[in-house]
């Protein structure tokens, strides 16, 4: 089973972020920097198929600049078994669209029966790449996905995926793409030996030229505020039930407005 897995490094959810003086951006001085938690559902996932199958191949593929090939040997360590690294600044911190056009040209080059996307980056949460590398490279997808079944003779996929009061089912023909959401799976942590072995893993780089692309534009902020403050809650102690509640709602009635 041959995967190919959409890969992208973003600031750890635990990283406090800082907009800088003139509110074009953020301060990235100290930023840590991680998997794209949906991305790494991908990777276990594609792992998992290939320990199914007993064969095939995990190729990671990401788009950023230099510090994204530690995201990249994360997911080697794993066990993915190479990668491939978009490096070019006039594609980085590109839209969506430029994103998939970048994806879908470097991998025309390379064998897969599945493609994994995080159904969206934790970052700028867009959630449209994905479904944009289908349409590019013609073929299904399915999104927002909780569980997946290969055939055995890898010509079709059945999955789960969640909407509103139940779960869907859908199958499809292979290759498709498929968008990874919380519940697929519990991504593995990477072992010592995987890491040692990663360090040898093999991890290609490209340029847009080296794609046929050219340069495309970028997204810009024009203003970067932090959210506002939210007011301390208020507790009301020492109250028997039946008056607490009617204290509670006069305050969302009054003071919250929310009622």
């Amino acid at each position: 089973m041959k995967s190919l897995v959409c890969l992208k490094q973003v600031p750890d959810t635990e990283t406090q972020i800082k907009v800088n003086g003139d509110g074009s951006g953020i301060v990235t001085d100290g930023i840590k920097y991680v998997i794209n938690p949906y991305d790494e559902f991908s990777v276990e996932e594609a792992l998992r198929l290939k320990e199914k199958f007993k064969a095939g191949e995990v190729v990671i593929l990401t788009i950023g600049p230099d510090r994204c090939v530690e995201a990249i040997r994360t997911a080697l360590a794993m066990g993915a078994d190479r990668g491939v690294h978009v490096c070019d600044d006039s594609v980085n911190n590109g839209d969506p669209f430029v994103m998939a056009q970048t994806l879908a040209a470097a991998s025309s080059g390379l064998e897969y029966d599945i493609i994994f996307c995080g159904h969206r980056a934790i970052d700028d949460d867009f959630a449209e790449t994905g479904a944009m590398l289908a349409e590019m490279l013609k073929i299904p997808q399915i999104t927002l996905v909780t569980k997946i079944d290969v055939s055995q003779d890898k010509k079709t996929v059945t999955c789960e995926r969640d909407i509103e009061g139940g779960k869907e089912i859908v199958e499809c023909a292979l290759p498709c793409v498929v968008t990874s959401q919380k519940g697929l799976n519990e991504p593995r942590y990477a072992s010592l030996p995987g890491i040692m072995k990663a360090k040898k893993k093999p991890v290609a780089k490209k340029t847009v030229a080296d794609l046929g692309l050219a340069p495309a534009s970028k997204l810009q902020g024009n203003n970067y505020t932090m959210p506002s403050v939210r007011q301390a809650g208020k507790k009301f102690e020492g109250l028997e039930p039946q008056e607490a509640a009617k204290v509670v709602v006069q305050a969302l009635r009054s003071e919250a407005k929310v009622i």
